[in-house]
This record gives C-alpha cells, structure tokens and sequence, in this order.
C-alpha cells in the first residue's frame, strides 16, 4: 500500500464508523425521543423508552410473571394473557405509547377510533409487513398483502368460503366430526384432552374442504407449521441491534425456519402437481376442482386475466397461511367453548336442548346450524371473553388525524382486543362473567351500538374471510357431541390461558365425557 493511499484508507475508515455511529444515535435514540415528545404534546404518554428493547423486556417479564402465578377458574383473563395492557391502560389511560425496539406502538382502546382504524376509509391503515421467521410462516398471504395483490386473493377467499360452497362443504365438516367422536368411544367417564382432539378435527377439516386431502397427507405440513408458530413466539419479544440480525442469525432463525420453510414450500408444490397431473389425466386442463386450492390453480393458470391472475409463490403462501390459520383460531375457538359450557352446565343443557330440537338425533344440516340461536349466543361469549385474536396492528402510511390526535406516518396502532372485550365501561360491571344472554338481541344492542367493542374476527374490509368457516364448523362439531353426552371438567384441570400467537390452553382442557 502505497503512503498517499494509507491516509485515505484512514480517513475513509473514520468516516464509515462516524457514519453509522450516527446512524445509530438516530434510530436509537434522536427518532425515538422526538416521537415520543410529539405525542406527549398531544396528552399521549406512556412506559418510558429504553435503547435497543424499547419495552420489549419490561413486556416478556410481565408475561412471565403471569405465567408463573397460580390461577382460580376465573375469566378474568387480561391480566395473565395480556398483563402489560392491563397494568398499562390503567396508569396511561386508553391511548398510550408503547415500544417494540424501536418501533414506536400506538395502543388504541376507544371503540370509535378502533372502528375508524379498521374501517380505514382513508386507507391509512395498511397491514403490518410480516419479517423473519413471521414472513416464513405467513408469507404475502390474504392476512398479511396490500393493495391489488389483496384484492385480487380477497375475491378468491371471498367465492371460496361463502354462500353455496360454504354449505356444500358441510358433509366434510361432519364426516371429519364423525371421525373424532369415533376416537371418544368407549372412554366415557375418563379424562379427554380436548385442544388435541379439536386440533385433530380442524386440521382435517382444512385438509379437506380446501385443499381436497385428508389430515394424514397433510399432517406433516401442520407439524411443521407448528414448529414454526413455536419458533416465532420463542424470538417474539427478542430485540437486537439494526443489522445484528443478519450477521449474526440464531441456529433457531437460520438452521430450523429456513429448514421448515423449504420442506414445507416442496410439500405443497407436490400437492399441486398431483392436482395439475389430475385434471390432465382427466382431459380437462381448467377444472382443478371446487375448494380453494383448485381456485387458486384456475386463477394461476388463467391466461385470459392478467389482473386476477396468482403466481406459484402466491399459491404456498396462501396454502400456509390457510393450514395454519384456518386450524388455529376454530380450535381455539371451540376448546374454550366446552371449557365454558363444561364450567356453566345451565348453558350445557340449553345448548342440548336447542340441538335435540332442531336435529334429534340426526345429523346437523345447513339449514338447521343457522337457527341455532342459543349456540349462537354462547359462542359470541365464548368468543368476547377467549378471543383467538388478542389484538389488531395496523402501520400508518402516513401522517394521519386519528379523533383529535395526529398520528406519524410510519408508527404501528395496535387495538387490544382481548381488552376491548373485557371493558367493564361496554359490558358493565359483570364483564368477567359467563353471559351468553348479552347477545340475546344481537351484536349491536350487547356492545351498546359500539360494534368495535367486539370484534373477534375484526372489522371492515379486512375481517377475517374464514369467520363463517370457523362458526359453522364449530355448530357442528359441538351440536353432534351435544347429541351423545354430557361434560364436566376434569379434577386435573389446571386454568392457565397464553398468548401464543393465538389465545390457548397453555395445559389443553381436560374433561370427562358421560353418555346421554
């Protein structure tokens, strides 16, 4: 190296540290502080900021203490789920600042503004990009796009889950309930894990009314599926660095989800050549069949609409996110139902008694499952006090007026459902208890006309697509155990509620069947 080169070696050298020790400062510490005076301006305050976790170790302590105390079978949730908004909207009020990192959290909990967030009329309010091991798992899927390639996977979703269809794949749902309540002979009067058994039911349930198979040929997709949502609720709350990340990767990020991701992506595109092989077998190319994934083929082979048109990797994020989701939040959905309805027998026998009515002893219809009012009642309470969901995050695309407040572009807004749904201030003083009875008239008169007190499935454009999958194949999964027995909750039953990704049973739920 020559003498006049080493000096600019030097100096070039001095210059990178100086610049991204800067850029450091910035993003740690200089954005941070000004977001967080902006807001105090505006009366928002909230957990104060720290340096690289922002609040994200004071979040995951809470939720360990939580998970650590011992709990009666009480509803009261909040405090165990999510205890970081339980403590926090106490001492901030109902708008407060959070931090992930460095990314700044808006935490919303007034009805009229999570309706206004969720409506999004101006289009503000645009889904959160998905990374790392979250990308993995969901991809550009229905939950997670934007703009056209949203709706272009909404209008599939949409004449995939509803109407005729929906009713044509009742005899799946109760062909695959016929199934599990096969496995429940003979051990009546004996414990039963019901997460397990219900993760049995809707995993098949999926395999079959949108993807054509059974759960065996796709259960080794579901398992791997799982073994990513673990991997992802294992790194939820770990912080680093900007650009820590991708020099220095964990063996879990790089070796597990990088592993899981290309077994699963090969599965599914195995999955699809076997239905492509299938229509050219049969010499006619364009029918793929009727579920969701033959939708997805037709709209992917599709020559003659170029806008409506799905690439290959739209197809396996989509199928992902659809195992996953689809399995998911009905499970969670009806596990805490049978908690329920095990804990408050009046509910049980009126459920049974509605059931026997509408169907006797035969098998529940499509017809039938809509006129089932009590079942209807008690699953929207299941649903307000165990939402599958315990909260929303949106990103702002800009700066926006939100009620009285501005809101910067480029800061998340989170709507704590599960808080939301457990405000004595909607639901009056006996929000803890079990009272399907709030909903005897409806949505509208139970939430006081602020509909986005409730909303487990969300709201607006973007509610969930699959939420009259999830209810109907939950009726008949219930109505046909219903028909057969009676529960209780086992002795060895241990109430400890988690967020993991969704809300569940971090110990399943345990109950003893008993004929009818």
């Amino acid at each position: 190296m020559s003498t006049t080169a080493f000096p600019v070696f030097i100096v070039s050298g001095f210059v990178f540290l100086f610049l991204l020790i800067f850029k450091i400062y910035h993003t740690q510490w200089q954005t941070p502080t000004r977001l967080q005076k902006l807001m105090a301006l505006q009366g928002i305050k909230g957990p104060s900021y720290r340096p690289v976790y922002g609040n994200a170790k004071e979040i995951w302590n809470l939720k360990k203490e939580a998970m650590s105390r011992p709990k009666g079978l009480s509803h009261d949730i909040l405090p165990v789920v999510e205890p970081q908004y339980h403590s926090w909207l106490k001492i901030y009020g109902n708008i407060f600042l959070q931090w992930l990192g460095t990314k700044a959290q808006l935490v919303v909990m007034e009805p009229k503004l999570c309706k206004e967030i969720l409506n999004n009329k101006d289009r503000v309010y645009r889904q959160v990009q998905q990374q790392g091991i979250g990308k993995r798992l969901l991809g550009n899927s229905l939950g997670t796009s934007e703009g056209e390639q949203w709706l272009k996977l909404r209008k599939l979703a949409n004449h995939a889950f509803h109407g005729e269809r929906l009713k044509n794949m009742v005899p799946d749902m109760i062909a695959s309930a016929e199934k599990m309540l096969q496995r429940l002979q003979n051990r009546e009067d004996k414990e039963i894990e019901m997460y397990q058994e219900f993760k049995l039911f809707t995993s098949e349930v999926i395999a079959k009314t949108t993807f054509g198979s059974s759960y065996l040929e796709g259960k080794k997709i579901f398992d791997m599926l799982t073994e990513l949502s673990v991997l992802l609720f294992k790194n939820s709350y770990n912080i680093r660095l900007p650009g820590i990340r991708k020099l220095f990767k964990t063996s879990d990020e790089l070796i597990q989800a990088e592993k899981l991701e290309k077994e699963i992506r090969d599965m599914i595109l195995e999955t699809v050549k076997k239905r492509e092989n299938k229509a050219v077998s049969q010499q006619d190319e364009h029918n793929f069949g009727g579920d969701f994934l033959g939708l997805l083929l037709k709209a992917h082979h599709d020559d003659s609409n170029d806008e409506y048109r799905v690439t290959i990797d739209d197809i396996i994020d989509q199928c992902k996110a659809m195992y996953f989701a689809g399995q998911e939040t009905t499970n969670g959905l009806l596990v805490w139902t049978v908690f329920l309805l095990a804990l408050h027998q009046d509910w049980q026998k009126e459920a049974r008694k509605e059931v026997l009515h509408l169907f006797g002893k035969h098998n529940p219809n499509f017809d039938g499952i809509s006129r089932l009012k009590t079942m209807n009642m008690i699953l929207n309470e299941s649903l307000r006090l165990y939402p599958p969901v315990s909260q929303l995050t949106k990103i702002t695309e800009r700066e926006s007026r939100l009620g009285k407040l501005i809101v910067p572009a480029n800061i998340d807004v989170v709507i704590p459902t599960l808080a939301l749904h457990h405000d004595p201030q909607t639901w009056g003083q006996d929000v803890e208890v079990f009272k399907p009875e709030r909903f005897s008239e409806g949505v509208a008169k139970a939430t006081k006309d602020n509909m986005a007190a409730f909303i487990p499935f969300g709201m607006g454009p973007r509610i969930c697509v699959g939420f009259n999958l999830a209810t109907t194949e939950t009726k008949i999964a219930l109505s046909m155990i219903l028909q057969r027995y009676s529960f209780t909750l086992s002795p060895g039953y241990v109430h400890s509620p988690l967020h993991f990704l969704t809300t569940r049973p971090q110990h399943g739920v345990q109950v003893m069947l008993h004929s009818l």
